[in-house]
């Protein structure tokens, strides 16, 4: 470290000798043996035009702005930061900085982007002493904020218990004053920590008083509270009339008071043990307010007889989940491409023009924002959050100003009481702790009390409330609303979906978030209003397609969409949903995005499927393409399981009844046939009544599955019982056949298939193609034909879910004789190939870790071919995507 220090002392060129600086700095300072492995130089990231970020850590997600010895990286504006900000707008999501470096060689500026307070200033020579504070560089590291944030939330909620358990009884209206109080409490706890209260004033009020008296006393305190000082009483003793008027209307209600125990005065005051440096002041509002989501998972009228179905599934979600929250880079995958991008970009190219920046603060602050799911808030507080750093910005560039920017602008609808209260004190302590950043940048004291502005959050039902009683004219719509699957709808949701899907009958399977897309659909008719709307997957999958977006598109177009990824947690118990984001409006951008990891597409048309193409939907048709076999499902023993056999089952069986053998077939699904498991069944389509007879154990069988089907409640199955000796569905082929597996994972590059022999009996977890030929095995083993099946099939979690309609609207490729031969040549490799490895299950032979390498070379040769048939041999899988479903299209309209 000694040697790195005396070689950059005194000197240090940005362009010749910045990462030899900074690969020593990791080498000789933080011991790092193989430096270049954490940093990358000269990242490219498109602005206007193509720029390069000095330097980036992507594991820690750290920019580095280098500039050279004597250049001076503490002017007053901060503008060699402002430039290493400029980037982010260019970068995606995934890599938004958590940390931004300054240097000029002799000294390091840090500037956390979670809390965006001052810079931490290191200088060359402190290193010796300082150089553990660069472990983020190198580490992930644990962010003070969000374990203050998380601590709060676990003591509010201890709090709130104790306040519901205070009450005599636990009547609605005792649960909605438990629900005011607890927010009080805490507006005051912070107001205490961030010195808005002088003196730790609440603290010292509550504290020492006796339950009688704090009960009193609060009920004078919270009147005091909402009375200007100037209307207050004259003889006011000084313990009350010290305390500011706070407005806001969080303290005009009137509210029953419980009494106040030494239990509920603990978790009021005390520091948690395992956080001694507990701060109220320190809490990030937008992390704090969604701890409390996965209580409002499926929040619902409790007074209706599904409490227990909705109590059930609270249950499930909380069990799961654990205590979680949205994280702030997720709600930027909505509201950056839907606003904020925008409004950055216009920041930039208004620099240095006064008036400009005037412009844009006056326009900032006459937009209106709706999330009409808001639960507790956390996208409406980090969009007030991330507007007001944007107006900040912008006073920085004035030298002076004033904030206009305010909670009022932002409204919510909810049905959970607690969330409304929690989503309004959010937005105030949100609005209270960027008053304090505007202070530092305007160098001056800005007075935080009273509160100016109110929050503008509702309790009710979105799907039944009218939008426009609640904000007439919004500029933008968005937010993560309920997912629920149609089979888990209670009563209320089913009358809900009613209620918003009023013109669309046939909405009956279609998760329950898409009411919120049809009524927003409705809302924003004739407007130039935008939305974005977190969702499950599933809306772009399957069946839903066809239903849902062939009916929306007559409404709105889809102006930017993220694909699939996992909205997790940052608790040590995840709670993973795959989830898109899709923005819309009633009219097109010029520019449509689509964010994929992080890539960025920009498309001309952003389909049902989210891919680069044409509108199209996938019918459920009930026939193949011309010349092509019809698919069909195996065949199904609705049986209770006694007309199935396992290998042991079948082998004692056999032992005793060895005439038996001629009814004992071997029987696949997708699990045997995947994983080469065995299994047996009884195949007694052709057996006599005698015969069967003769073998007791068979016969025991078939009375049980006489049984079973008695019982059933559907009425085939209940008629099926007539005939207990074969299965309700048989579709066995008489020739060989090809089988596809009705389940597969996502992870594999080709459908694992294959064909089957005529004695084998085929389960309804497999579909069959009867008759098919080498040609059909290569098109359908093909990369092709995986990633159309990819984008068009259900899922099952990520799992792929196979069925006819995929195959029966595949685009095949029209080819001559000798196209069709090699096609088949190749096929018949892939076979060939398979049968090297004996030992091998097709889900081995498939797994993208262990494909053998002549097997994948036999499947790279046959999609080479099939490339060539469709005429796709120089398109990357994005445009072929896009000219498959072009070319379903053409060939649906024709």
């Amino acid at each position: 470290m000694k040697n790195f220090i005396e070689r950059w002392k005194n000197h240090g060129y940005e362009k010749g000798e910045m990462q030899i600086f900074w690969l020593q700095f990791l080498r000789d300072v933080l011991k790092i043996s193989e430096p270049e492995k954490f940093i990358q130089f000269e990242v490219p990231v498109k602005l206007k035009h193509t720029n390069f970020i000095d330097a980036f850590f992507p594991k820690t997600k750290v920019i580095v702005e280098q500039k050279s010895l004597n250049k001076n990286i503490e002017d007053e504006n901060f503008s060699a930061y402002q430039q290493a900000q400029k980037y982010i707008s260019g970068l995606p999501v995934s890599m938004h900085p958590q940390k931004i470096i300054v240097c000029n060689f002799k000294e390091f500026l840090i500037f956390d982007m979670e809390t965006l307070g001052s810079p931490t200033k290191i200088l060359l020579e402190e290193l010796p002493i300082r150089y553990n504070e660069f472990k983020f560089l190198i580490e992930q590291q644990k962010n003070p904020q969000i374990e203050i944030s998380l601590k709060a939330g676990e003591i509010t909620k201890k709090i709130l218990n104790i306040i519901n358990q205070n009450y005599k009884n636990s009547s609605e209206e005792n649960k909605i004053f438990a629900n005011k109080l607890c927010t009080r409490f805490i507006f005051c706890l912070y107001a205490d920590a961030a010195g808005i209260f002088q003196n730790s004033q609440f603290s010292n009020f509550l504290n020492p008083l006796n339950e009688q008296i704090a009960r009193e006393n609060l009920e004078k305190l919270f009147e005091i509270l909402s009375t200007p000082i100037e209307k207050r009483d004259e003889d006011l003793s000084e313990t009350f009339s010290n305390f500011p008027y706070v407005n806001g209307r969080l303290f005009d209600e009137k509210i029953k008071i419980p009494k106040i125990t030494s239990e509920l005065k603990f978790y009021l005051f005390a520091k948690p043990t395992d956080l001694p440096n507990f701060d109220w002041s320190k809490i990030n509002p937008t992390i704090y307010g969604s701890v409390f989501e996965s209580l409002f998972a499926s929040t619902n009228d409790k007074k209706t007889s599904e409490d227990k179905k909705i109590a059930e599934v609270e249950k499930i979600f909380r069990r799961e989940s654990g205590i979680h929250y949205t994280t702030i880079k997720n709600i930027h995958k909505v509201i950056d491409p839907l606003f904020l991008d925008d409004l950055n970009a216009e920041f930039i190219s208004c620099k240095k023009n006064r008036e400009k920046l005037l412009a844009l603060q006056e326009k900032i602050s006459q937009l209106k924002f709706l999330d009409p799911a808001c639960g507790s808030g956390n996208f409406l507080t980090e969009t007030f959050v991330s507007l007001r750093r944007l107006e900040n910005e912008i006073l920085r560039e004035l030298g002076d100003g004033e904030i206009k920017i305010s909670v009022s602008q932002f409204y919510g609808i909810e049905l959970n009481n607690f969330a409304v209260e929690l989503a309004k004190l959010a937005l105030w302590i949100s609005e209270l702790q960027m008053l304090g950043e505007t202070q530092k940048i305007l160098r001056k004291n800005l007075k935080p009390l009273p509160l100016k502005n109110f929050a503008n959050i509702f309790e009710g039902n979105a799907l039944k409330i009218d939008w426009k009683n609640i904000c007439p004219q919004p500029n933008f719509i968005f937010g993560n609303p309920p997912f629920v699957g149609h089979q888990w709808r209670t009563p209320s949701q089913v009358e809900d979906m009613k209620i918003a899907f009023h013109d669309l009958d046939k909405h009956g399977k279609l998760d329950y978030v898409c009411a919120w897309y049809n009524k927003a659909a409705d809302f924003i008719h004739g407007t130039k209003i935008e939305c974005a709307f977190v969702s499950t997957n599933s809306i772009t999958q399957g069946e839903s397609v066809r239903v849902l977006w062939q009916f929306l598109f007559d409404k709105i177009t889809i102006n930017f969409a993220c694909r699939t990824f996992k909205w997790d947690s940052e608790s040590a118990d995840k709670a993973h949903v795959h989830c898109v984001i899709i923005g819309f409006a009633n009219f097109s951008r010029e520019q449509k995005i689509i964010f994929d990891g992080d890539k960025k597409i920009f498309a001309k048309n952003i389909n049902g499927y989210l891919q680069n193409a044409p509108n199209i939907f996938i019918e459920n048709r009930g026939n193949p393409p011309k010349n092509f076999p019809k698919m069909t499902k195996g065949s199904q023993p609705t049986d209770g399981g006694n007309l199935i056999l396992s290998e042991d089952e079948k082998n004692i069986l056999l032992k005793k009844f060895p005439d038996a053998e001629r009814f004992v077939k071997i029987f696949i699904g997708a699990e045997e046939f995947l994983h080469n498991k065995k299994r047996f069944c009884l195949w007694l389509v052709d057996a006599e009544p005698s015969e069967i007879k003769n073998f007791p154990p068979i016969y025991e069988r078939i009375k049980k599955v006489a049984d079973f089907r008695k019982n059933s409640k559907t009425k085939s199955v209940r008629d099926a019982a007539a005939t207990p000796t074969i299965f309700t569905q048989i579709r066995q082929p008489k020739n060989n056949f090809l089988v596809i597996p009705a389940m597969s994972s996502c992870r594999r590059t080709f459908l694992p298939i294959g064909f089957l022999d005529s004695k084998i009996i085929a389960s309804n977890q497999l579909y069959m193609l009867p008759d098919a030929d080498l040609f059909l095995f290569g098109i359908l083993s093909s990369k092709i034909h995986m990633d159309w099946t990819k984008i068009v099939c259900g899922r099952l979690e990520v799992d792929l879910r196979y069925s006819p309609a995929i195959y029966n609207n595949f685009p095949f490729p029209e080819v001559d004789k000798n196209l069709r031969e090699k096609i088949s040549a190749t096929a018949e490799k892939i076979l060939e190939v398979r049968k090297k490895y004996p030992k091998s299950s097709l889900a081995d032979l498939y797994d993208e870790n262990l494909m053998p390498k002549d097997l994948r070379d036999a499947h790279k040769k046959n999609d080479e071919n099939i490339l060539s048939a469709y005429g796709f041999e120089n398109l990357s899988d994005e445009e072929i995507l896009s000219a498959l479903m072009t070319l379903h299209k053409n060939l649906t309209e024709k």
